[in-house]
């Protein structure tokens, strides 16, 4: 497996009235140097706007590959301005691995920061938004391409430059990127979908929706979610 990567740069941002007949979004986020302090919750400094869909323990930090920017610059060559590392409201931008390279449930080390994968990031209509882009979040869910969160094990702090190295791999069987598409699969095999609902180291929110999805008859309405 690839162990190693390192942290290229760190964001932070604020709650933003942005779009008018929207609610606000703190997706925008601003380079933050120096030693950043990380608590159970993410970056001390980070804001989320709504802490119902994002944010929380489950979501404390969100990481991007920062290597997935050539592809969509490749794709929206009118946007390629937006595509580079933040471009996605990520606090982490990395370099040494991506999705395929990691497994749900890996505990990696940062700094003196400890982290655990919980889930992949399931994008909404707020990145179409943000990126100018209305096909910005299908985009993200068909490729796969989405980053993923952490839920924090041991606070402490880190820093641009900063090895991120996977420490332990208590789920090998479920790798990360296969997880992402089966969350999107709306012809996702049943027991598959059982056995995801039933993995401890996932984010209960996709433990509950993969529930769902263990129902042959449950289709999802992701309208709202992609479209606003």
């Amino acid at each position: 497996m690839t162990a190693n990567a390192r942290i290229v740069s760190l964001f932070t941002g604020e709650p933003e009235h942005r779009w008018e007949g929207k609610e606000p979004s703190a997706i925008r986020k601003t380079h933050a140097d120096g030693i950043l302090q990380v608590s159970s919750t993410g970056i001390t400094t980070d804001r989320q706007a709504d802490l119902s869909v994002h944010g929380g323990p489950e979501k404390a930090l969100h990481i991007y590959p920062s290597e997935h920017y050539a592809h969509w610059r490749d794709a929206f060559p009118d946007k390629a301005e937006i595509y580079q590392p933040g471009g996605f409201g990520e606090n982490i931008a990395s370099e040494g691995f991506t999705e395929e390279d990691l497994c749900i449930g890996d505990i990696l080390s940062a700094g003196t920061v400890r982290m655990q994968i919980s889930q992949g990031r399931q994008p909404c209509w707020k990145l179409n938004m943000h990126t100018d882009n209305p096909t910005q979040a299908a985009h993200f869910q068909k490729t796969g391409r989405t980053g993923w969160y952490f839920r924090v094990l041991q606070e402490g702090s880190f820093q641009a430059g900063d090895e991120l190295t996977v420490v332990e791999r208590p789920c090998p069987d479920w790798n990360l990127r296969e997880v992402i598409h089966a969350r999107f699969n709306p012809r996702l095999d049943p027991a598959v979908a059982k056995a995801l609902s039933e993995l401890e180291e996932l984010a209960e929110p996709w433990r509950v929706s993969f529930a769902k999805k263990a129902d042959p008859a449950f289709q999802e309405d992701t309208s709202k979610r992609l479209n606003g």
